[in-house]
């Protein structure tokens, strides 16, 4: 019986044996699905924080960019009033150098000889006018009618029947 009790005892250890190869082949399979599973949930986290610098990076250059329009926009804008400003003081200006102008002929002229020369011949109202820089006036009393298809043909010139420009 020793051989019976020999023979039972190996069956045992290749049954533990197989037993014990079984769990470790089971424990090994597990702990590489643990480490799978821990490999994936580390590289999903870095996956989700490398998606959240490049947003906050995305952000912050949009944020920039709209910083630089606004800036130039800004400035585009005060270019734009300072060069009215400029227009406006220039047009002031030439505005007051006309008028002084005209008022030092008026006023080198004098009163009486503008009197002389507007109730003289038409001649002299010409040359009173070109001597004031005044290139197309119309003087009336206020008391006559003006005959405004006479003044435009006079404006034209005289073009008879005729004489049409061919």
């Amino acid at each position: 019986m020793d051989e019976a009790e020999a023979e039972k005892a190996r069956k045992e250890l290749l049954s533990l044996q197989a037993e014990s190869s079984a769990v470790e082949s089971t424990g090994q399979a597990k702990a590489e699905a643990i480490s799978r599973a821990e490999a994936a949930r580390i590289e999903s986290e870095a996956a989700v924080q490398g998606a959240r610098l490049r947003a906050e990076a995305q952000k912050i250059e949009t944020e920039s960019e709209l910083e630089r329009m606004n800036a130039a926009r800004t400035a585009d804008i005060r270019f734009a009033i300072e060069n009215n400003n400029l227009e406006v003081e220039k047009a002031e200006k030439m505005a007051k150098i006309e008028t002084d102008k005209f008022n030092q002929m008026v006023s080198a002229l004098g009163k009486e000889t503008i009197q002389a020369m507007a109730s003289g011949p038409q001649d002299h109202q010409v040359k009173m006018l070109q001597s004031l820089g005044l290139s197309s006036t119309l003087i009336t009393d206020g008391r006559t009618p003006i005959n405004l298809l006479n003044t435009a043909g006079g404006l034209l010139g005289n073009i008879s029947k005729g004489n049409t420009p061919q």
